[in-house]
């Protein structure tokens, strides 16, 4: 079990697999206003980052579930680095159909909301892990404003327009599945760039050190087509954000 290797690639010098910044995840503890000793499940946990830092910044205790081999032993690095080894454990596994076999505080889903078919089947499986009153996290894209057409969607990576909503509508799509909204930290354009730039570098790098490789092809087209796609349609269109949720 893993995921394509293009991440695993592309991806490798990643700390945090998505455009928030490390100042906006502090940003996004703090707003959650963590208390130490609460419990986080994070599917789709990547390479750690954000249950390492709130073990450290908040003293909560966590899980993360990843099916990136790579990902997850880069957590469990880096909560040795940050010293919190003994309040959050990584686990290399499949985090579709993940439930909990202990209620959580925050069950969050930070940007991998395939895991359970989309936003409204993935609120439904962190539900099923959370304490009453607690809070639900997903990370999800939105348009920041409507390709024109389906070919400037495809360009931002999606399969189609209909693939992601607005900002005002990704908001009340929470509220019909019956959640109220009750905090959000919104990637800003930096965010955006050190996530997308930060791939060219890792690329050329892994280029240089594996020049027989057969996926060598597909990394040089990567690289070369990457810059000018992000620049020309996923860095005026798409946005991505981190939605609070706490369910009625």
């Amino acid at each position: 079990m893993d995921i394509p290797r293009i991440f695993t690639i592309t991806e490798s010098a990643h700390r945090i697999h998505n455009p928030i910044t490390p100042e906006k995840l502090a940003t996004l503890g703090a707003a959650l206003r963590l208390e130490s000793g609460a419990r986080v499940l994070d599917l789709g946990s990547g390479s750690g980052e954000m249950l390492c830092n709130w073990a450290r910044d908040h003293g909560i205790t966590g899980t993360g579930i990843d099916m990136s081999r790579l990902f997850t032993e880069h957590a469990k690095l880096r909560a040795v680095e940050l010293g919190v080894a003994d309040q959050v454990a990584f686990i290399h596994g499949d985090a579709a159909g993940y439930v909990s076999d202990e209620k959580v505080d925050v069950a969050a889903c930070v940007g991998a909301t395939w895991i359970a078919g989309g936003v409204a089947g993935t609120v439904e499986l962190l539900a099923r892990s959370l304490r009453t009153g607690g809070i639900i996290l997903i990370g999800e894209p939105y348009w920041r404003q409507l390709p024109p057409t389906e070919e400037i969607a495809k360009g931002c990576l999606a399969t189609a327009i209909a693939d992601f909503l607005t900002l005002p509508e990704l908001l009340a799509s929470f509220d019909r599945l019956g959640c109220d909204v009750v905090e959000m930290v919104l990637a800003d354009q930096d965010g955006w760039d050190r996530y997308e730039a930060a791939k060219w570098l890792t690329m050329r790098r892994w280029l240089d050190a594996n020049p027989g490789d057969d996926f060598a092809k597909e990394i040089r087209a990567k690289l070369t087509s990457e810059p000018v796609r992000y620049a020309t349609h996923t860095r005026d269109h798409l946005g991505w954000g981190v939605f609070a949720l706490m369910p009625r």
